[in-house]
């Protein structure tokens, strides 16, 4: 596969960039468009588990106090030892709840208020981006390559997933380190309809930041999961001696540049010196 580091650079001052300048969404939102940003990726209301459990009832299975309190603060409530905080974590594969941007009490209080007045599983303003169920082909993980690699520019503008992650399938010099590898992340996040939800809205500050206004197209999404999905059958992590070798790429370039720059002035020393040399002779004689 094609390294793409000319791309690569140029993508990651951009992501870098995008990071530290997008605000965190705000509570002002309507609960709805909060829910289809925020949640969505690992939650469904009536259509089953993704990576977090299926919210239907969620309000009978747990008091609403509990409730607005876990969505504050996730991972408080891991902390502090709270049982059904524990097999929530448990039952996700190990994979905590992020604390959620802009998240306050009442915020909390609407959203499980339209999660329980949501009238059937098809409720259409809970649902996330629908991902085709057709098999994956040859040219699909192509696609996706070139997608990841940014060989392929996305529709909305969107930087490349090689600027902060990599894959055991992309070359040896590997991908971005701001990132995790995602090499195996296809059945951790629970396959096509899991990984699926998670590229559609990520739920980290950081990818929010970043794919807010730049989000992934379903013709976008599948080929990216077809790549990350042959990796995971075809390779294992990148290891640290893809780093090691661009490092020492970058050692051995500085040196064949220092010497050649050695050759190149100390030619030109001996120009000036010889110069030097004659005029004091001449002004000898």
């Amino acid at each position: 596969m094609k390294s793409g580091w000319t791309v690569r650079i140029g993508l990651l001052a951009i992501s870098i960039c995008r990071c530290l300048g997008d605000p965190a969404v705000t509570q002002a939102q309507v609960p709805a468009d909060y829910f289809r940003q925020n949640c969505t990726v690992c939650h469904t209301v009536g259509k089953g588990r993704l990576i977090g459990p299926d919210l239907e009832g969620v309000t009978k299975r747990k008091d609403r106090a509990w409730l607005i309190k876990f969505l504050q603060s996730p991972q408080a409530m891991i902390d502090s030892g709270d049982p059904y905080a524990a097999q929530l974590l448990k039952d996700a594969h190990g994979i905590a709840m992020p604390n959620v941007a802009g998240m306050t009490p009442d915020l909390a209080s609407a959203l499980l208020d339209l999660i329980e007045g949501a009238p059937s599983p098809a409720k259409s303003e809970l649902a996330g981006v629908a991902i085709s169920d057709r098999p994956f082909t040859a040219n699909d993980v192509v696609t996706g390559e070139e997608f990841f690699l940014g060989e392929r520019p996305l529709a909305k503008g969107g930087p490349a997933c090689v600027s902060c992650h990599t894959l055991g399938t992309i070359g040896d010099l590997g991908g971005g380190r701001l990132g995790p590898d995602l090499t195996q992340v296809f059945d951790r996040l629970g396959g096509r309809r899991g990984l699926g939800a998670w590229l559609s809205a990520p739920p980290t500050q950081t990818m929010q930041s970043v794919f807010r206004n730049h989000a992934l197209q379903p013709d976008e999404i599948l080929p990216l999961l077809a790549v990350i999905d042959d990796a995971s059958n075809h390779s294992r992590p990148a290891d640290t001696s893809s780093m090691a070798k661009f490092v020492l790429f970058g050692f051995s370039g500085m040196l064949v540049g220092l010497a050649l720059l050695q050759l190149a002035w100390r030619g030109r020393f001996r120009s000036v010196r010889r110069t030097i040399v004659r005029a004091q002779v001449r002004g000898e004689q």
